[in-house]
């Protein structure tokens, strides 16, 4: 490893890892399909300020973070590829900013290198790379507006420095178009106790009005465009995504204050073995500037997030890259001084954990088989064995040859995220992936004249791979409630005691299709109120009937 040039083996690893598996697998449920359908609307419809989900007034985010995936699927189709690109991108961005903070903080080309390595291949990161949703772009923007602001405090010239505030501004206002206000709190929250330890606080009363400036201009024209459009977006993005999440008792994702935690290990695997070396070096270096600004920033966000009510294990993202670079110094300086123990116990660490994934694997497959005797079962079983077996491979190359091979987990994860959703169970794929059995239907759910589903990712999925919002919603609501409320958008949801009528009156106009979830209780009821007939396709948990047009002469029963 020390004698290749980083940065062409960065960009070999990101093309490997996060661009090739982009289009190897349906999307997953409930965010790629939504994602998708949302940015593929802004293309069809043309309205790029007010996000819109299967036409319907979707207000949880502001509109940047899906102008992104509508680009991708502009440039590169309304295909998967199309779709992931922008995660794919704005993750790879985000490693090469390690490797630049890196040179900067320490100017050492193989430190550098050993931290953009790590973070490149932190499980949470490379994981969220090839999944289409908004984590991977607001991480980017943070990353770029604390880098920003590393690079404008540690700035020789008037001119670096103003140049370096000017981006921290333009990364926080995308951030705020991307997932709101908390893009600019983030670097506040970092910069203000860093800047009163150092007693630079006047230089933040001077530049920091300049980043602010630049951040309004970027913002201003979507900010007055979507309060002309919709101006009930404010009171709803304010309240709901912001103050009701945050601190709200019925907060969606409701998770006990210690849930990041553990989350923070197992999102910084393989490299977890290295968590406890990391954090007494830091301790221990506390006073050097360099070390205490990351962490605070590893800190800060940390207990910030571990307040709110609402948890997911991807809002930890903003904290992984100053972990990634105080492990990659903590690594670096271990290699330097021979200390091969601790690069040794991680290797030993994942080993153990490949090997318990792999018991556990045959214990299940003897006792609960998870995979069919099928043929594509049991490819799909050996691709997981072949995950696990080069996990294991490579952690131990990692525990006996610590000190020259310490870089092999990161082909075992990398093996992980090429082959892992092919070696997915079939129930897992046919449940959870659910565009492909649409795909596979795509013919005859052209030809129809209106779509029926009762699960809002399956309504998405539809929507997207036929390139048709308006889906209606068979009992369900879920996150668009507000926007149902609307008077253009209301008649979209059918309730149980409606769907006969509803489904009457549209095979009047033509056939129709129709995609349900049957698997709980309620949706078996739902299932029920379907008159028979049609034709029907089943995978797993999912039935899809085609109801035929009603001839004229019997539109007056709904069963025919």
């Amino acid at each position: 490893m020390n004698r290749l040039k980083p940065l062409p083996v960065l960009l070999l690893a990101l093309a490997a890892f996060y661009l090739l598996p982009l289009g190897l697998h349906g999307l997953w449920t409930p965010d790629e399909t939504r994602y998708a359908q949302i940015s593929q609307e802004m293309l069809q419809s043309g309205n790029w300020v007010a996000p819109h989900f299967m036409g319907i007034r979707y207000f949880e985010k502001p509109a940047g973070g899906y102008w992104l995936i509508a680009l991708g699927q502009a440039v590169f189709g309304q295909n998967l590829f199309g779709v992931r690109i922008a995660s794919a991108l704005t993750s790879g961005l985000s490693v090469l900013l390690a490797y630049l903070i890196a040179r900067r903080l320490w100017n050492d080309p193989r430190k550098s290198f050993a931290c953009a390595l790590l973070y490149l291949s932190f499980g949470l990161i490379a994981g969220q790379a090839g999944y289409s949703n908004l984590d991977p772009q607001f991480t980017l923007w943070v990353n770029l507006s604390l880098v920003a602001l590393w690079f404008a405090l540690d700035s020789s010239t008037p001119r670096s420095r103003l140049g370096a505030w000017a981006v921290l501004g333009f990364a926080c206002a995308m951030g705020f178009m991307t997932k709101g206000f908390l893009a600019g709190a983030l670097p506040v929250l970092i910069a203000l106790p860093y800047m009163l330890w150092q007693r630079r606080l006047g230089e933040l009363l001077r530049y920091g009005p300049l980043a602010i400036c630049v951040a309004v201009l970027v913002c201003l024209p979507w900010v007055l465009a979507i309060h002309s459009q919709e101006p009930d977006f404010w009171r709803f993005f304010f309240w709901n995504e912001h103050i009701r999440r945050f601190s709200a008792d019925n907060a969606q994702h409701v998770r006990p204050w210690w849930f990041f935690l553990p989350i923070i290990a197992v999102s910084c695997l393989p490299w977890a073995g290295l968590l406890p070396s990391t954090l007494r070096a830091t301790w221990q270096q506390k006073r050097q500037p360099a070390i205490a600004f990351l962490a605070l920033w590893l800190l800060l966000p940390l207990v910030f997030f571990s307040l709110s009510n609402g948890k997911l294990p991807t809002y930890i993202m903003p904290c992984l890259l100053p972990l990634a670079l105080l492990m990659g110094h903590t690594l670096s300086d271990l290699r330097r001084l021979r200390q091969a123990r601790t690069i040794c116990l991680n290797g030993l660490l994942n080993f153990v954990i490949g090997m318990a994934a792999m018991v556990g694997l045959i214990y299940l497959q003897i006792a609960r088989p998870v995979y069919s005797n099928s043929h594509a079962e049991m490819f799909s079983l050996s691709l997981a064995f072949i995950v696990l077996l080069g996990w294991i491979l490579t952690n131990l190359l990692q525990a006996f040859r610590p000190l020259t091979l310490w870089a092999m987990p990161v082909l075992g994860i990398g093996l992980l995220v090429i082959l892992l959703p092919a070696s997915m169970p079939q129930v897992i794929a046919d449940n959870e992936m659910p565009d492909t059995f649409v795909s596979e239907h795509q013919q005859v759910l052209q030809q129809t004249h209106a779509l029926l589903s009762n699960d809002l990712s399956l309504a998405a999925a539809l929507a997207w791979r036929l390139q048709r919002p308006q889906v209606a919603l068979y009992d369900t609501e879920g996150e668009l409630r507000y926007g149902l409320q609307y008077a253009d958008s209301v008649y979209r949801k059918i309730d149980l005691d409606q769907v006969q009528a509803w489904l009457k009156d549209a095979r009047q106009q033509g056939s129709v299709g129709v995609l349900i979830r049957v698997g709980s209780t309620s949706e078996m009821r739902e299932a029920g109120q379907l008159p028979p007939g049609g034709k029907r396709y089943y995978k797993g948990a999912l039935e899809l009937i085609v109801y035929p047009q009603l001839p004229l002469t019997n539109a007056g029963s709904p069963h025919e």
